[in-house]
């Protein structure tokens, strides 16, 4: 059923913003990890956005998208009032949370927001929680006042040094394991080489890492198949299996392959809707 936009925030011009959405039933079941399939209109692509954050009181979901393609433009294109077609939610597994001590939440790009929902469950569970998040600049950084709102320590990096530390999140993260014996997981969501880099890191030190994958979805309830990963050897739907795994069982090299595969496709149709447009 069509969705009301409450409110709508430009958070990077031409590039990333967030939604508020009137949708009472899916923010009352909505849980950290859950993520939507939304269709801008009728004739659209189901396309799936990662809850950032849920209240139940107010009936209300945030999304938060990188507009990297059509349906991205189309829905950058809307406003505050309007109505999307229909969201189909809360899908997919929520985050296992158990009470353990010290959980490093690490976010990069677009995944901060969906690593923030993430973070936030851990807090109310009584986790002392570190967030670690990073940007190529500190333009390009998000959630940096929400996370800082309840973590316990939130550490800064971007590529370019504009803001907290320069260089990556991993180095920030190595850095914590070494000091600090208490964390018992570690939280990825980002760009697919930023989490396969994150598993790499925390292999040696055998701490638990959970990685929320992305790749290509069609329908989002395992009909089509079209999201299907490797981990461990085994073929797992992202939609019903996950979205999240363990990250030191995923074969991120066959995910990257995965998502190049439709990229020439993606790129002609958003250059027509962009010409079109003018």
């Amino acid at each position: 059923m069509p969705t009301s936009i409450l409110f709508k925030e430009c958070l990077i011009p031409d590039k990333t913003s967030k939604l508020v959405l009137y949708a009472p039933e899916i923010a009352a079941k909505s849980r950290p990890g859950h993520f939507v399939m939304l269709r801008v209109h009728e004739r659209g692509e189901r396309i799936p956005l990662t809850i950032a954050d849920a209240d139940p009181e107010k009936g209300t979901i945030v999304i938060v998208y990188l507009v990297m393609g059509k349906s991205t433009a189309l829905l950058e294109d809307m406003a505050a009032g309007e109505e999307i077609s229909d969201v189909c939610g809360p899908l997919g597994h929520p985050t296992h949370i158990e009470r353990g001590g010290t959980v490093v939440c690490v976010g990069g790009g677009t995944g901060i927001a969906a690593m923030h929902h993430i973070a936030k469950g851990h807090a109310r569970a009584g986790n002392r929680v570190v967030g670690v998040i990073g940007a190529r600049s500190k333009d390009l950084l998000l959630f940096e006042k929400e996370l800082a709102s309840f973590t316990n320590e939130l550490l800064i990096s971007t590529d370019d040094g504009s803001y907290g530390r320069r260089g990556l999140v991993t180095e920030l993260l190595r850095e914590k394991l070494e000091q600090d014996k208490t964390v018992f997981e570690v939280v990825a969501v980002g760009p697919v080489h930023m989490m396969a880099a994150v598993a790499g890191l925390t292999r040696p030190f055998g701490v638990k890492t959970t990685v929320s994958l992305n790749p290509v979805m069609v329908d989002g309830i395992g009909m089509c198949g079209a999201c299907r990963v490797s981990v461990g050897g085994k073929t797992k739907f992202a939609c019903v299996d996950g979205p999240e795994f363990d990250g030191h069982q995923v074969d991120f090299d066959e995910l990257k392959r995965r998502l190049a595969a439709y990229l020439e496709q993606e790129k002609c149709s958003f250059e027509l809707y962009e010409k079109a447009r003018l």
